[in-house]
């Protein structure tokens, strides 16, 4: 992903001056509107991405469509324009999420499985990932039809793999080895 170091380091400066001023919760409502409306609105995604749309249209568009954001995520439209990066405003919007996610003590788990979980699942799961981490979890479901069958745990940099293609992958290396 192109710019992932440098939205870190913007969602960082962000993040530092929300929780200075005690609003980094109204930044993070702003943040997470961003990200999912530049996600839902492929026009507003490529006309952000497109270098030959000026930089002040490009902020002209930001600050009208999100024109009830907080002054501090005005401010940042304006620092992105002046700095030339104003395509990476949608990784910023992430970055900044996950920072305050984990500022918080809330982490995202993702949960790979085959069909998707049922509600009864997600309970276990949550419960065992909390009582792994001793955080808030958020799960989040992905579906993979080609692990076949079990799950895939990712929480942070720990991953569990309880998948049925990882188990069949085993087996076939335990035979070519043999």
């Amino acid at each position: 992903m192109a710019g992932t170091r440098a939205a870190i380091r913007y969602a960082k400066a962000v993040l530092s001056l929300a929780t200075e001023k005690q609003i980094a919760d109204a930044i993070n409502t702003d943040m997470v509107l961003i990200s999912k409306t530049i996600e839902d609105n492929a026009e507003l995604k490529a006309m952000l991405e497109n270098a030959v749309v000026k930089s002040e249209t490009k902020k002209e568009v930001l600050l009208q469509v999100f024109s009830s954001s907080n002054d501090i995520t005005k401010e940042l439209f304006n620092i992105l324009v002046s700095n030339k990066r104003v395509d990476i405003i949608q990784n910023v919007a992430k970055k900044y999420s996950e920072l305050f996610d984990i500022q918080n003590g809330k982490e995202m788990a993702t949960v790979t499985t085959a069909v998707p979980m049922t509600e009864d699942l997600e309970k276990k799961v949550l419960a065992k990932i909390k009582e792994l981490t001793s955080k808030a979890v958020e799960v989040k479901n992905i579906v993979d039809e080609t692990i076949l069958g079990g799950f895939i745990l990712r929480v942070g940099d720990m991953q569990y793999n309880a998948s049925i293609a990882n188990k069949l992958n085993k087996l076939k290396r335990e035979f070519t080895l043999n």
